[in-house]
Formats: structure tokens, sequence, C-alpha cells
């Protein structure tokens, strides 16, 4: 039987087997994203690795320039030879090999970029420094994914490669084990069956892949098209011109189960279970030939090979439906971290590269501008000491600084009403949990409350849990709901934070049930007009907000997380940690 998600012993065949067929064609299949911790686990998977590469493995550092990454200009070899020399980056070294990316998770979007558009051209286009090249970089990526739950990959990058393997819950001992795993052997979803007739189009790897991705709610064209490139090469390796039943199973499980993003159908029912085989004669063969082919032409194409499907459904990861019941669009981008939106800065922050510019008004980047003046030194040398290195004020650089800006999430809570203490005791606990992480993500937390006539801000932006505390320990609650009045509120602190260069996140708590105007006056309809007008100006203002639904019934804060185009999260029944849980979830 296939390896269930939850066994390590298979789960460590799986990541061997992935290693051996990345080894075959590092380029085809794109790479591997590898999510493991540092340890000796993973180091002895990179072994294996190592070990059946023909080509180079490159480690590609942390914060790579991108002098050493696509290459650029050979700064002493020019100076000594008068003229531009190229010296490669570390990928065109790994042309034919294999590129290690520790920390992918928080690559740049610039390395993502470039490292996504060398895989898809096989080529890098070197234009900098006065250069221009096209160098060969034929590689496979393995993305050392060492984030935490709320930290992921770039999608853009992970989609392009077709192997993804999860060693978090494999221990030592089990990787250790010498268990022979021949794939003779293997009976994944079911045995090796006969070779397939060639006129069978229930057959057709590409029609099988494409269904199985179906089910499973891949929408995209490339998962299945480098599920078909390991059945190929699976097939190859064993001597096949063509894939059968066993390399189509491995490539949906090792392809396209990591990506599923839906639960697949159940198996079929016992009365299409016992439908004659086709040899037995059948009411329908009274029709005409034609018409039955294309009635089961199209029965096949909509039914995916129960095998390939049934071997893929074992290997869903197994908290897939966990996933998919708190999914939902994140509040902030992956490119911002956890650590909120990045910012340009002229003098502080960390390097991410330089551009022409007056060194007085920013720092310069003496390697930079000696590559600028490098190209030119033969001509400004004539009639000079050929010592001397001449610089013009257009070869001046200086660098580019980025820096990250704190998030704050501003809790917007609903104080009214009868359930107005048990809002505010998840709101309290929420904070508090919040703020016990917040040093280490470098956010803050601001509550506004809204009860009676108008809102409040109880809780200015700190990251002081004691602080935090003196201010929600006496907070009031009860009497009507000014919904409008809130949301104004924590707009407006938003706003400020933002014009700080903050990243602000609110998160509002709700039952969305408005009954008091901005005038204090009362009135369901006026209050619910004023509510959405003000989720709306939200949404205008471009400020990330995520309702959470205290109420039983989710038509008022639903209709509030629509106008905003908010995250919704119904947690009717929620308390401090659940509460903490989604916000953490949402602003991943």
């Amino acid at each position: 039987m296939a390896p269930e998600p939850d066994d390590p012993a298979g789960v460590w065949d799986d990541a061997l087997r992935a290693a051996e067929l990345l080894a075959g064609d590092p380029h085809g299949l794109g790479g591997i994203v590898l999510r493991a911790r540092a340890g000796p686990v993973r180091d002895l998977w990179l072994d294996n690795l190592r070990n059946r590469l023909s080509g180079p493995l490159r480690r590609m550092p942390p914060g790579i320039a991108d002098d050493r990454l696509i290459g650029g200009l050979d700064l002493p070899a020019t100076l000594r030879a008068g003229r531009p020399v190229i010296q490669r980056g570390l990928l065109a070294e790994a042309d034919g090999g294999v590129v290690l990316v520790p920390m992918a998770e928080r690559l740049e979007r610039g390395t993502v970029a470039r490292l996504a558009g060398a895989l898809d051209t096989g080529t890098l286009l070197l234009e900098r420094d006065g250069l221009t090249a096209r160098l060969p970089a034929r590689f496979g990526l393995v993305l050392l994914d060492e984030g935490q739950e709320e930290e992921a990959v770039a999608e853009a990058l992970a989609d392009r490669l077709a192997l993804r393997v999860d060693l978090t819950g494999v221990s030592l001992r089990a990787a250790r084990t010498d268990r022979s795993s021949g794939r003779e052997g293997m009976t994944p979803a079911g045995a090796r069956t006969g070779e397939r007739s060639r006129d069978d189009p229930a057959q057709d790897p590409v029609a099988t892949l494409c269904a199985v991705a179906e089910a499973i709610g891949i929408a995209a064209v490339r998962p299945p098209f480098l599920a078909l490139r390991v059945a190929r090469l699976a097939a190859r390796e064993a001597g096949r011109a063509e894939p059968d039943e066993v390399d189509l199973i491995e490539a949906a499980r090792l392809v396209l189960a990591p990506r599923a993003t839906r639960l697949p159908p159940p198996p079929a029912g016992t009365d299409e279970a016992d439908d004659p085989p086709p040899e037995a004669p059948a009411p329908q063969e009274a029709h005409s030939a034609p018409d039955n082919e294309d009635g089961r032409l199209e029965r096949d194409a909509r039914q995916p090979d129960e095998k390939v499907l049934e071997a893929v459904r074992a290997a869903l990861p197994k908290d897939l439906l966990a996933r998919l019941l708190a999914g939902g669009p994140p509040l902030r981008s992956t490119a911002a971290g956890r650590m909120g939106a990045a910012a340009s800065s002229p003098l502080v922050g960390r390097p991410v590269g330089s551009r022409p510019g007056d060194p007085r008004r920013g720092r310069l980047d003496l390697i930079a501008t000696l590559r600028a003046a490098a190209p030119w030194q033969s001509l400004r040398r004539i009639g000079t000491d050929p010592r001397r290195i001449i610089v013009t004020p257009e070869d001046f650089r200086i660098r580019r600084l980025k820096r990250r800006s704190e998030t704050t999430t501003i809790f917007c809570v609903d104080a009214s009403g009868s359930a107005a203490l048990e809002r505010l005791a998840e709101a309290k606990g929420a904070i508090e949990l919040l703020l016990a992480e917040a040093y280490v993500r470098r956010d803050r937390i601001a509550l506004v409350a809204f009860r009676g006539a108008g809102a409040e801000t109880m809780l200015p932006p700190t990251r002081s849990l004691v602080r935090a505390k003196r201010a929600l320990a006496g907070l009031p609650g009860g009497g009507g709901t000014p919904l409008a009045a809130g949301l104004d509120a924590a707009a407006t602190l938003a706003l400020g934070i933002r014009r700080a260069g903050g990243s602000p996140v609110i998160v509002l708590l709700t039952d969305g049930r408005a009954n008091v105007a901005r005038s204090g006056l009362g009135g369901r309809a006026l209050a619910g007009e004023e509510a959405l007008a003000a989720a709306r100006l939200l949404r205008v203002q471009g400020l990330p907000t995520l309702v959470i639904d205290t109420g039983a019934r989710p038509e008022g804060a639903r209709r509030l997380a629509e106008a905003a185009q908010a995250r919704y999260c119904p947690l009717p029944h929620a308390d401090a940690g659940s509460v903490s849980a989604a916000v953490r979830a949402a602003t991943a």
C-alpha cells in the first residue's frame, strides 16, 4: 500500500525517491521544495542527493548580491587588463547541476524573479556594468523551507518545481533504517498491472494526470505537466518508452498530492463499481458502435483512473482539511514577511543593491563605484600615471537600503450589548497572547472599543505587555452598537500608523448588528447603512482588515466583510486562543 502521510518511514522513502528523480533531470523537473529544520535528517537527505548528482552542487548564501548571483564585471581582472572582463555568477557555475537555497521562505522578490526566469529559459541574460552576455544556466533548485507555519516559499518559484517533501515528522532513526524500496515491489493503491492498450483513452497519461489534478482542486497547467515529466523520467529509468500505471501513480503522489487545495470526491459507489466489464454484453450494444465509443470517451474524460486517484487520496497531507478550513487570502503580502512591509530608506536599513547618485545624499558604495569606473580606465589614463584609478561624478554609486516597518494590529472590539463581557474577554486574552510574541515579531498592538454613542482608543499602539494589562483592566462594556464610529476610529488610527511608516492591520470583532448612527441616535437602518459605508471606505483606503464574526448568525458581519473586501472568519464561540490563532494565520 502507499505510505500514509503520517508514516515517517514512508515519507522518508518518498524523499529518497524524489532525490533520485531530481538527480536524473534537475533542470527538467525544476527542483524540490524541502520543508525541514536544520539537523541530521536534512543533512542525510542532502548527502544522498549529492552522491547521486553528476553535475555541480552550489550553495546560495542568504542575501546574495546580484553580481555574485548572475555575474558581472570581474573588477581585479578588468583593472589588470584595461578592458571589461566578465565574471560568471553562481547560477552560471551551477549549469548542469543543482543550486541549494537555504532559508528559501525569506528570498527577496528580485532574487525570486531571477531564479524563475533562469528556470524558464535555461539561460542567464547578463546586462549590467556595461556588459551584455547570455550564459547557459540549466540547473535545478533545492529550496530549503525552514520557516514557521506563517512563512512559506514564494509560490511563483515553488510552482515551477515538480517535487515537494516535508521531513518535519521524520526522525533520524527512521531515516537511518535500511529498507528495500525497489520499484518493482511497490504496490501503491494496487499492484503493477500489465501494459495498457494504446487504444484505451482512459489510460492516456496526460488525460489521467489532468483529471486527477482537477479532482483535488489544482487549476494551474504547470503541475500536471511536471507530473508527466516525472512519470516519463521514471519510465525511462525502467527501460520503457511510455509511462505505465505505476509511473503515473508515483508522479501523482509526488507532484500533485502536495499541491491539493480540496479533498477529492469519494470513491465510486457500488452501482458504478459493479458495472459489467467491456467484454460482457450490455444493453447499450443495441445502439450504434460510434455512439457507444463517444459515450465511453465522454465518461472516461469525466472520471480519472481510480487507482491513481486512490493513491493520491492516501498521500494527501494530513493537515489538508485543517488548512482548508482555516484558508483565506493573507492580509499582508508574503514579501513583507513577519516584520511588516519593506520601505526604502536613504541612510538606514539593509543593502539591496546600488544606483547612480550623489554620495552627499546617501551612502557611497565604493565597490560599485569602482566597477562603474573600471571599463573606462584605458581611455582615462592617457597621459597620466597608469597606477591611478580615475573616477568621475558619473561613476558614483550610492547604496539602496531598505528597512522593515513595524506591523501594528489594531483590535476594533464591539463592547456593546449583553455579550460585551465575553467579547472583551476574548479580545483581552488575544491581545496578551499576541503581545507575548510582539518583541520577536516586531509587532505592536492597539485596541479601539466602541459602545454607547461612540468609540474610544483604549490602548495606543504598544508592544508592552505590562502597559496593555493596565489599560485593559478596567475596560467597560454594555450599551448600543455604534459600529460606524468604531470603524472610523480604527481607520483614523491605521492611517496615522501608515503615515509614520508602519504597516497597520485592523481586526474587527463584532456580530455586525449596528444600532447607533454616527450622530449618536438609535436606528438600525441608518446605523447599518453608515457601517457599510465605513467598511467601503476601508476598502478604498487600502487598509487590510480581518472581520471576526462573534454572532450566532453570519448575515451582518459577512456583509460588512464583503463591503470592506476583508477576510472573514466566523468564530461564534471564540476564545482568546482561537482569536489570536486566527489573527496570526490571517497576518502571516
